[in-house]
């Protein structure tokens, strides 16, 4: 029935009905709008956020190569790839040169591939006469440091220091430059100051390969398990994994080493140190076969000379001296290389000549290394050489800096104590070299098939020599203040920082 209203309203025109019932559905979906966006505030926030787009290629690499740590190949082909085609179109970039320069440094680093130096150089020096930067300079600086130039290094160094003195990527550079010569307190002041400015991983693995310079394996150790846990990209994790299997090493543990080297190899397929040193351990497990393969698979794509000479070694200790031979032309040809690409490789081949070639020769080519940059690497293996060649009066002279606990940094090396001990053995210092050789193989056993050998075969021939009269160790709670079990809290003189 109808109503009054209804029946007193005026009859309403077609398009009159149609603007009412359309003002109606805008009401509607003004309505609904609403409830729906109430609804949507009310869900779950994964399923409102948008999905950010892709980084760009080369994105990762260009953060690991601006703060100075590992990049993956891949990553660091498509930065290399994108800088080039940049500078191409605009040839006065200076900064992309300046990335473009320290990208190939770690490409050459990680490919042994030293014609990438030669490209690092050219991009690096043409960034500085766009700009002069401390980007440009630290490039130039870890450029030297790949090529073993430490006085170089440290040159461009302190000069990006000087630029821009709260710049943190430059004191990782100079404390490669300051170990590379010997300086270990240069070394650590640069380290404290890198502590002050940042924290981090990367900070903490080179505060590790400080600390373990001075004996603190403990310290570093530590540091290294933190670097690898807070670690963002799988490159940089199993830089810093390779480096605590090489620890590991150092002391002796072979399951340790190992398990360190199988992880970074699995996270990162690319990372041929530690394929090297899974080389390493599985010798010393009696591993021999997957030894050989693993030392082939390193050098297939990182053809360094160290590699070729470790392999060569191991087969000569299985008494396959052809294919050791072969090694060690391989080594020879990739010593070549590296000095067409102004990389300086004269200390693994004096290594090579004094114990598989021609002492002399060895003991000409390690005094200018001595000369050019005077670390303890070179004081050991130019005292070995002098050992070989007949001279262990000079040789000890070497061989003591090597090992020296105060002025030597404090390392812990079972090589070195070998080297030592046969030299004083051979030098009729019978107690000393007794202590010596037992402490190589305290420290390592399983340092060097070779070297073991020679070391339990002159244990054997010293017997039991008195030590009554002789002085205390340093490395046994010396002068240091620090000994191998120690830790960097312990020593009065340097004390590490809290990273946060």
């Amino acid at each position: 029935m109808e109503n009054q209203a209804t029946r007193n309203r005026p009859t309403e025109r077609p398009e009159e009905r149609r603007a009412r019932l359309h003002g109606r559905l805008v009401i509607a979906a003004v309505a609904g709008c609403a409830v729906l966006g109430t609804v949507l505030m009310l869900l779950p926030a994964e399923h409102t956020v948008t999905r950010a787009p892709a980084p760009a290629p080369g994105a990762q690499a260009l953060t690991a190569v601006a703060a100075g740590v590992p990049a993956g190949l891949p990553e660091l082909a498509a930065l290399i790839g994108e800088r080039e085609s940049q500078v191409r179109r605009h040839p006065g970039d200076a900064p992309s040169w300046a990335v473009l320069g320290t990208a190939y440094v770690e490409q050459g680093r990680r490919t042994a591939d030293t014609t990438f130096y030669v490209k690092a150089e050219d991009s690096l020096r043409t960034s500085l006469k766009v700009r002069r930067s401390a980007e440009a300079l630290g490039g130039l600086a870890a450029l030297a440091n790949a090529r073993r130039d430490f006085r170089t290094a440290r040159t461009w160094g302190e000069e990006a220091r000087q630029l821009e003195p709260r710049r943190w990527t430059t004191y990782p550079a100079l404390i490669d430059a300051y170990t590379g010569l010997g300086d270990y307190k240069a070394a650590h002041r640069a380290l404290e100051r890198l502590t002050e400015l940042r924290s981090g991983p990367a900070v903490m693995a080179r505060a590790a390969a400080v600390y373990r310079d001075r004996g603190w394996r403990e310290d570093a150790a530590a540091q290294l398990a933190d670097a690898a846990a807070g670690a963002r990209a799988p490159a940089e994790r199993a830089a810093y994994l390779e480096r605590a299997g090489q620890l590991a090493w150092e002391r002796g543990d072979r399951d340790d080493a190992l398990r360190h080297f199988q992880e970074a190899v699995r996270i990162d397929p690319d990372q041929r140190a530690a394929q090297a040193g899974q080389g390493r351990a599985l010798a010393a497990l009696g591993r021999t076969t997957e030894a050989l393969n693993a030392y082939r698979t390193a050098l297939a794509k990182q053809p360094l000379p160290q590699y070729a000479l470790e392999l060569g070694e191991l087969y000569e200790s299985l008494g396959l001296g052809q294919a050791a031979r072969v090694q060690y032309d391989l080594l020879r040809a990739a010593v070549e290389r590296a000095a067409a690409g102004g990389a300086d490789e004269e200390l693994v081949l004096g290594q090579f000549e004094a114990d598989h070639g021609d002492p002399a020769s060895a003991v000409r080519r390690l005094r200018a290394e001595w000369l050019r940059q005077p670390g303890i690497a070179v004081a050991d293996a130019l005292g070995w050489a002098l050992h070989r060649a007949g001279q262990d009066r000079e040789a000890l002279r070497y061989a003591r800096i090597a090992t020296d606990k105060v002025h030597g940094g404090g390392v812990r090396s079972a090589p070195y104590a070998y080297h030592l001990g046969m030299i004083e053995q051979a030098s009729q210092q019978y107690a000393p070299a007794r202590r010596h050789l037992r402490e190589a193989l305290q420290i390592n056993p399983y340092f060097s098939p070779s070297g073991v050998r020679a070391t339990r075969e002159a244990l054997a021939a010293l017997g039991d020599v008195p030590d009554e009269g002789l002085p205390e160790e340093d490395g046994e709670g010396g002068k240091d203040g620090a000994d191998e079990g120690g830790t960097a809290a312990d020593a009065k003189a340097v004390t590490p920082r809290p990273y946060r």
